[in-house]
């Protein structure tokens, strides 16, 4: 599918208009020189719409979007577990998690560790997430995005890359997250029209033009097992969606570790003006989550009918963009592209962030607010470089590249979220027990994938956690002798919340709780 005169001409005006809006939010006040806080939290001043939306921004991308859409293609509404789950999984971070970083006034989740352990373990974990976000999030994120553009514009996969790296560039580079959080705005608002408007024209056409109605009718008669919520052990896809575990297994561990303790998600929380205006932020987010199957999977199901001969399911969402008419197609090209920038720039934010706050400005401290900024932009630079050479040679020759990000990332984040969560609400747990949770965490994964290659991925997840929890313990009551309590004091952080909040929690809940009943 190649775009139309007019849809380059839409897709133009909005590159150019988002980077006029990128600039003009981060003109400097001629009386204030921006500082690290200004430049990697916002100056600590983000409003609860900016949070939430930022928060989606950073989540949705090219390998959420397509992955999504073609999990709809082959397996069916069961995928959205991966968004409603989370939006749970926000209300909880929002209550437990948020108010101890933000009481700690921390800038990044290594610096937390730090605090609460030691420098071994801030630095261990700081390099680990460096690595992490360069060598598997950025590659996948301007692959896929690389691909897509090839895919949907009919432009060379390489000049896609290097495109969607230098508009992330032009609009986060100067203003740091200000920039990031406040275009995340126009982004989320692009790609919710955009993917509303997708879904409609799809359930239209499946229906024959009778309506959005008529249209899910027509989908759920003709592929039940496409609205399946909890796959049963004899579904081909069990083992990607192991039935009731994706309720009560490994899915909270790995929603709790990206939620709540991932930077490039976390980092819109810890810049916001009050806890309050976080939660509010948070819970924002949480029913946006519960709009993403809409706007992502639903494309990708009725794909299933409309194009039922496609080679692979990840063909799906950009064989759906072909229903748009002239005009509208650039507008929703232009969405797909805001998830990806906005994504990358998020995730080059937090590396500069977590590269100058907690390894740079260690050994070279002292230095003015002004060197240290410019560090930070160096490090968005040189990160993006580094991403573009390697994208290729590392994900070239995987069939599927959230393969490539789920084995990866499922080796450590066991061990992570174990790290944070008896880091801060087990004052007995020491610097060598959270150490033995990080390296346990990628032997027992290891050891599951080589002797059990048959247990499902969500289900190792699980496992390991609680292996690492278990080794956690007896590590810390071994050394605990040995080492001085540096536990984080949460006697004056507040853990209530509002009314407000709570009757949003209560809703969403509610909202899931029917859509399981409905569709089990």
């Amino acid at each position: 599918m190649n775009l139309d005169s007019i849809d380059i001409g839409v897709f133009v005006a909005y590159v150019i208009g988002l980077i006029v809006i990128a600039l003009w939010i981060s003109r400097e006040d001629k009386n204030h020189e921006r500082n690290t806080e200004d430049y990697f939290l916002a100056g600590k001043a983000l409003p609860w719409w900016a949070i939430g939306a930022s928060l989606i921004a950073a989540n949705i991308s090219a390998e959420q979007i397509i992955g999504a859409s073609g999990s709809g293609y082959a397996i069916g509404l069961a995928i959205a577990s991966y968004e409603w789950m989370s939006a749970i999984t926000l209300f909880i971070v929002g209550k437990y998690l948020i108010p101890v970083f933000l009481k700690n006034q921390i800038y990044t989740m290594p610096q937390y560790l730090e605090q609460r352990f030691d420098s071994r373990v801030k630095t261990t974990l700081a390099l680990f997430w460096l690595a992490v976000f360069i060598f598997v999030n950025l590659t996948s994120v301007l692959w896929l995005g690389g691909l897509a553009i090839e895919t949907v514009a009919g432009v060379d996969w390489m000049v896609g890359m290097i495109f969607l790296a230098v508009l992330s560039v032009t609009y986060s580079l100067y203003g740091g997250l200000k920039a990031v959080a406040y275009t995340d705005i126009l982004q989320v608002v692009l790609l919710v029209f955009g993917g509303l408007l997708l879904s409609y024209l799809a359930l239209d056409t499946v229906s024959d033009g009778q309506g959005v109605l008529a249209g899910l009718g027509v989908l759920t008669e003709k592929l039940p097992g496409h609205f399946e919520m909890i796959l049963s052990s004899d579904n081909a896809n069990y083992k990607n969606l192991p039935g009731i575990s994706v309720l009560i297994g490994g899915l909270w561990v790995m929603n709790i570790g990206y939620w709540g303790f991932n930077q490039y998600i976390i980092q819109r929380a810890l810049a916001a003006k009050s806890l309050k205006e976080a939660q509010k932020g948070i819970a924002f987010a949480a029913y946006l989550k519960i709009l993403m199957p809409i706007i992502v999977i639903l494309p990708g199901i009725a794909a299933a009918l409309i194009y039922p001969t496609l080679d692979k399911p990840d063909q799906a969402y950009p064989s759906m963009m072909t229903l748009m008419p002239v005009g509208i197609k650039g507008l929703i090209f232009a969405a797909f592209v805001a998830a990806i920038v906005s994504s990358l720039a998020s995730m080059t934010n937090s590396i500069s962030t977590i590269f100058t706050m907690d390894l740079y400005s260690k050994i070279k401290p002292n230095k003015s607010q002004h060197h240290y900024v410019n560090v930070g932009r160096l490090a968005t630079l040189t990160s993006l470089v580094i991403a573009l050479i390697m994208a290729q040679p590392l994900l070239g020759k995987f069939e599927q590249a959230f393969q490539y990000i789920q084995e990866f990332t499922g080796l450590f984040s066991p061990g992570i979220t174990t790290i944070f969560l008896m880091g801060m609400f087990w004052s007995k747990t020491t610097s060598q027990g959270a150490l033995a949770a990080a390296i346990g965490s990628a032997v027992f994964s290891v050891l599951f994938a080589v002797f059990l290659p048959e247990l499902p991925f969500m289900d190792r997840i699980g496992i390991v956690f609680l292996m690492c929890v278990g080794l956690t313990v007896l590590v810390s009551l071994k050394t605990i002798e040995r080492s001085e309590n540096q536990s984080v004091n949460l006697d004056d952080v507040c853990f209530k919340t509002d009314r407000t909040y709570n009757i949003a929690a209560m809703i969403c809940t509610a909202l899931l709780v029917a859509f399981y009943t409905i569709w089990w």
